[in-house]
């Protein structure tokens, strides 16, 4: 499906919903230079205004910034304690401002407009496209009810992605014509999220002819993302364990083949955004536009730009015992990882570490970070493409940075951490370690490879001289609770670092304010500017809304949308 995601440039007017104006006016004139509802009323018509919803999956719609972000990668990395913002002092202030926990600033601010913009301007296009469906005539009954669970589907995960922000947000459907609209509660949202999903569960067939397309299982595996959000544990056991147990998915045999491009689209993939380079957009912004600036920076062979740095904390989190097992007790950050250190193969598929070989790019090196003294020494790797797979675009700023490797939002390893999770807490413990278990003996299939040579490498070939890896296995019955809980949310952190999930999962596990606290603590012996951060408190478990939003939902002088408590 990588053709059928390309940026498209249809404005959609089904509907009368839009969130980047500054001003009211727009309301009543005529839209300028657009394809009318007319024009597209057919099955071609129809299928566009779903590929333009499809688009904005990685966070960009030819407007905002990199707040916008499908990955999260400053929201849900940034802001926790996986990641730092990177690159150098005053570059790109307002992801300082959401690292330091100073979201109320005009910068954070501006960033979390751009992400209820984008998520908010996914929903105007999932509308537009339920709105216009129902015009079209000489259409089948198959395509028709594959385009409505395809649209709902993507409504819901734009309005989940609005609420593991904001928690109390407005809920639009396609009966809505004005998007000055109050904000509902939490279980209003999870109720219309679910709704969604459900009708997509209903409506949508098992596969799809096109790759890319989302299923019945994609909306079964989301549903249980969302219920997992909404503390409704038995629920997400139930939908979850019916896609370990009966669903199409399985793990790729490597951990790396995941973020390989010459694997995309495997069977681990549930929902990414299909990315594409070189395929005439003179930007290159269909190849992760938003996520352009996390590549080494300096003497790297991108040259550009050093942003999502991995922190200490994490990188230290990959140390393991004699066994193999991870140290679950805290005790890993008390003292920053070596090389006599026998550590987790995943460290070096996901952190950049100096001599070590950055896939087939070359050994990293200290010139490759922009600002050691200011950020760290380590940078970002998974959303990194390998240099034979040919899939950097020839156009675009830093064009380098832009590639057609696709974007996870959702893979199999999550959902089997999932469930692991719903299990150790409603007392199935012995399932949840054989759902660990999975996971980390993946983990120890492969290992990266010498530079210049193979990529991918069993865990213990000699030609590996830069790390002692090992991966073990949980072999004695999990019996207690606390234990078990604690081995499932650390291999989530091991196996999920740097994707965005970090800050939601600490968030949903009640433990945010305990964990970045005491994350801040030490690391301001490390990073200086870390010194001004402010203190996680109870407001912080949401984000605060962009406040021209609320300027913007202004009737006759009273604001519709009400800020957050603390913000």
């Amino acid at each position: 499906m990588k053709n059928i995601y390309k940026y498209t440039a249809i404005a959609i007017v089904a509907s009368g919903l839009l969130f980047a104006a500054c001003s009211e006016e727009f309301l009543d004139g005529p839209a300028q230079g657009v394809l009318d509802s007319t024009t597209l009323a057919n099955e071609s018509g129809v299928q566009a205004t779903l590929i333009a919803a499809y688009s904005m999956l990685d966070g960009w719609g030819g407007f905002g910034g990199w707040g916008g972000a499908g990955s999260n990668w400053i929201f849900g990395s940034v802001a926790s304690d996986d990641a730092y913002k990177g690159s150098e002092p005053g570059d790109q202030q307002p992801s300082t401002d959401v690292e330091l926990y100073q979201w109320s600033t005009g910068g954070a601010d501006g960033y979390l407009n751009d992400k209820w913009g984008n998520v908010y301007e996914g929903v105007n296009r999932t509308n537009a496209t339920l709105t216009l469906l129902t015009t079209v005539e000489g259409i089948s009954p198959e395509a028709a009810q594959s385009i409505e669970g395809e649209s709902k589907f993507l409504r819901a995960h734009y309005h989940f992605e609005a609420y593991r922000y904001w928690g109390n947000i407005p809920i639009y459907t396609e009966a809505d014509t004005d998007f000055r609209k109050a904000n509902g509660s939490q279980e209003a949202a999870i109720s219309a999220i679910i709704a969604d999903l459900d009708a997509a569960i209903s409506l949508l067939p098992a596969s799809q002819g096109q790759i890319g397309r989302v299923t019945s299982w994609t909306a079964k595996a989301y549903k249980g993302r969302v219920l997992m959000a909404s503390g409704d544990l038995n629920g997400a056991k139930a939908v979850l364990s019916d896609v370990v147990n009966s669903g199409p998915y399985q793990l790729e045999d490597c951990f790396h083949d995941v973020f390989s491009a010459a694997d995309d689209n495997g069977p681990e993939t549930i929902l990414a955004y299909q990315a594409s380079s070189n395929d005439g957009d003179g930007g290159g912004d269909n190849g992760n536009r938003n996520d352009r600036l996390n590549f080494p920076h300096g003497g790297s062979p991108f040259g550009c730009c050093g942003f999502h740095q991995p922190s200490q904390n994490l990188v230290n989190q990959f140390k393991v015992d004699a066994n193999g097992l991870p140290f679950l007790d805290g005790s890993a950050n008390s003292a920053d990882v070596t090389a006599a250190d026998a550590v987790d193969p995943r460290l070096d598929w996901s952190v950049g570490r100096d001599d070590v070989p950055f896939l087939d790019w070359g050994l990293h090196a200290p010139g490759w970070i922009r600002d050691r003294a200011w950020a760290g020494p380590y940078s970002p790797k998974k959303n990194i493409y390998e240099q034979n797979a040919g899939v950097g675009s020839s156009v675009g700023w830093a064009n380098y940075q832009l590639h057609s490797m696709n974007l996870h939002l959702l893979r199999y390893a999550d959902v089997i951490l999932m469930l692991a999770e719903a299990e150790a807490e409603t007392g199935g413990l012995e399932t949840a370690r054989e759902l660990v278990n999975m996971i980390r003996t993946r983990a120890g299939a492969c290992a990266q490879g010498p530079d210049g040579g193979a990529v991918e490498v069993a865990i213990d070939d000699p030609a590996i001289t830069w790390a002692n890896y090992s991966v073990g296995t949980y072999d004695s019955p999990w019996t207690d609770q606390a234990t078990a809980i604690a081995a499932v949310r650390m291999e989530r952190r091991l196996e999920l670092a740097m994707e965005g999930h970090r800050f939601f999962d600490l968030r949903r596990w009640g433990i945010a304010q305990e964990v970045l606290n005491e994350y801040i603590a030490v690391e301001q012996t490390k990073r200086n500017y870390l010194t001004a951060a402010s203190n996680v408190e109870a407001r912080h478990n949401l984000y605060p809304l962009p406040s021209v939003q609320i300027e913007l939902s202004t009737v006759e002088g009273e604001s519709r949308l009400t800020q957050n408590a603390g913000w």
